[in-house]
């Protein structure tokens, strides 16, 4: 859930290594740290941010060509400066970075104590740097190569690591199982890192590690095997992003930048697919598939969070338009409850960054029972993309918000040509219709950003109502019950304020005796078929005088006139409504954040990518 980065060249290293840390920030994290190799091993890290980590190598005069850099989410140990990576072996010849969760580190732990070693932190990652030493330098005829395959067999648990010795000043050597990790390929340097941001300003050639995998890395080259020693040969990728995208481009926070270019990943997404003139869904992803989507007896739809939330939106699209039965799970519950899935069922796993450790654990135990599995993601190259059968890719383009705004609705996106598709496919619904829902699915890109241009300012200023209000209910229908979900995650993950999401209809079931006049209800109420209902619901809340904030059609003056303040957005078929109705929600949360001072793109205790159990 956290940061890596090396590198190893000409370049100073503390230099590469800071900068390639704040490009993972992001990610989230609660300390940082560095190991540089200059004849010696240099160690600065600490508790805090990055930019202290830089003025700590500055002042001590950090110098080398070869290092290694972590930021911290914590698992084992509280966040301070011992807990810190890197962690070194007791010689202080070894240093290690890590990301993951070691699951048998208590055991490992007791018998090396009783061998002498003696530990300074509460982390399970000293174990890494602790065993190996003891592997290496106690073991007869023993390479440290083959001192790391043999420490790696005996941990259990996920990893990404990078290790560097004392011994072999030139080299770093990298291993992962379950959590991402990538080699950057550049002219006499190499590049280190968990994902791409860090590597892409220096280069566009990329090595993806697969789990079992581990390389040895110079500066000129790089030796990649599994750890049984089975040398290994590997496509060298081009990474398709740009600098450009990992930059604010003049927006305060990456959040908002991302809300604004949801008409372009939208439009990007659909970008080859949808065809309005010819009336057809094209999705080359899932084409040799495609026959097992259409007689699939039903689809489970697996998921973490936002994607959970996509998910969703995509059980009421396929049994809609598909007329195929859906069930969506909780990637984390998945594999726990001996889930009833085989041959005839199509599992759709759904990840912005692919790398999910849930709904990658949801994915291999759905193969192994004879299901076929697609995934829907955003970052290629990711685990997910190559462990599923098939797929299809976002095209978002990089998302560096903790709380995923563009990558939501990208996800929707793509559930709904899958679904047009395989209704168009199946014949359950008719020429004429599919072209009515394709050429309104068309029109989304332009109907997003006349919201993002007239909703604004609005939403700005009504968010300086409810900033210190302590909690939010949001109410929604249909295809806009998973919108006040992912509403109310939004407004928790930024903001800090307690927000429940919940059917409309369900409120009179409990969540009514929260509602006074100090309870903030928002209400989305764009869906055509379920607005006398939502009417319904809206009188309730106010007989209990909450304050009601809806999101409407522009032309629902029923909903309007009963509401203490409303945003108006266009008009698009019920099914495609969420891809509107969520971005009012987007802003009201980020401006709601903005107030409270909250650090919007790195939310406390959050992490991008979760990559441990």
């Amino acid at each position: 859930m956290c940061g890596i980065v090396g590198y190893v060249g000409d370049r100073e290293a503390g230099e590469v290594l800071v900068k390639g840390l704040k490009r993972l920030e992001y990610r989230g994290y609660d300390s940082a740290g560095v190991a540089i190799m200059n004849g010696r091993m240099s160690i600065q890290k600490g508790k805090g941010k990055v930019v202290n980590l830089e003025k700590g190598i500055f002042a001590n005069g950090l110098k080398g060509h070869i290092g290694i850099g972590h930021t911290r989410w914590a698992t084992h140990g509280e966040p301070n400066d011992v807990n810190s990576h890197p962690h070194m072996s007791q010689s202080g010849n070894i240093a290690v970075v890590h990301n993951g969760i070691i699951e048998n580190y208590t055991s490992l732990k007791k018998k090396l104590i009783e061998r002498g070693r003696t530990f300074s932190s509460q982390t399970d990652t000293e174990i890494i740097a602790q065993l190996l030493e003891e592997i290496y330098t106690t073991s007869k005829d023993v390479t440290f190569e083959q001192a790391i395959q043999l420490t790696l067999k005996q941990i259990v648990g996920t990893y990404g690591l990078a290790i560097v010795n004392i011994e072999f000043p030139d080299k770093i050597f990298i291993a992962r199982k379950g959590s991402p990790l990538l080699l950057g390929v550049g002219e006499n340097e190499m590049f280190i890192a968990s994902d791409a941001s860090p590597i892409v300003e220096y280069t566009n050639k990329v090595v993806y590690l697969d789990d079992g995998e581990m390389a040895v890395v110079d500066k000129y080259s790089y030796e990649v095997k599994t750890i049984d020693d089975i040398a290994l040969t590997k496509e060298v990728h081009e990474l398709a992003i740009s600098i450009d995208a990992i930059e604010k481009a003049g927006y305060p926070h990456f959040m908002l930048k991302e809300i604004f270019e949801q008409p372009r990943s939208i439009a990007d997404c659909m970008r080859g697919r949808v065809n309005v003139k010819e009336n057809t869904i094209q999705l080359g992803g899932i084409a040799d598939v495609m026959e097992e989507l259409v007689n699939a007896k039903r689809i489970v739809i697996a998921a973490c969070g936002t994607s959970w939330h996509s998910g969703l939106v995509g059980e009421y699209l396929f049994e809609h338009l598909a007329k195929t039965p859906v069930e969506v799970e909780y990637a984390s519950e998945f594999r726990y409850r001996d889930p009833l899935i085989g041959e005839g069922d199509v599992m759709l796993v759904i990840s912005q960054s692919g790398e999910t450790a849930d709904t990658l654990a949801a994915l291999r135990e759905a193969k192994k029972r004879g299901a076929k599995v697609l995934g829907i993601c955003n970052v290629v190259g990711s685990t997910i993309s190559r462990e599923t059968d098939a797929g299809v890719f976002t095209h978002a383009g990089p998302e560096i918000g903790v709380a995923s705004t563009k990558a939501f609705t990208a996800q929707v996106v793509v559930l709904t040509m899958m679904a047009l598709a395989t209704g168009m496919k199946k014949g359950t619904i008719s020429k004429k219709e599919a072209a009515r829902y394709i050429k309104e699915l068309s029109l989304i890109p332009d109907k997003v950003d006349q919201i993002l241009k007239e909703c604004d300012e609005n939403i700005k200023k009504m968010a300086s109502l409810f900033t210190y209000a302590p909690n939010f209910l949001y109410l929604g229908r249909s295809y806009n019950f998973p919108v006040a979900l992912e509403g109310a995650l939004k407004l928790k993950e930024i903001s800090y304020i307690h927000a429940e999401g919940y059917p409309a209809a369900e409120m009179k079931h409990g969540p009514i005796a929260l509602i006074d006049e100090m309870m903030p209800v928002v209400v989305i109420a764009a869906t055509d078929h379920t607005n006398d209902k939502m009417i319904s619901n809206i009188e309730e809340v106010r007989a209990r005088k909450g304050r009601i904030i809806s999101i409407m059609n522009s032309e629902n003056s029923d909903v309007k006139d009963l509401s203490e303040f409303s945003i108006s957005i266009p008009s698009t078929v019920d099914c495609f409504s969420p891809l509107l109705t969520v971005i009012p929600l987007q802003l009201l949360s980020y401006y709601i954040a903005v107030n409270r001072g909250c650090n919007v793109d790195q939310p406390r205790n959050l992490a991008k990518s979760v990559t441990v159990e």
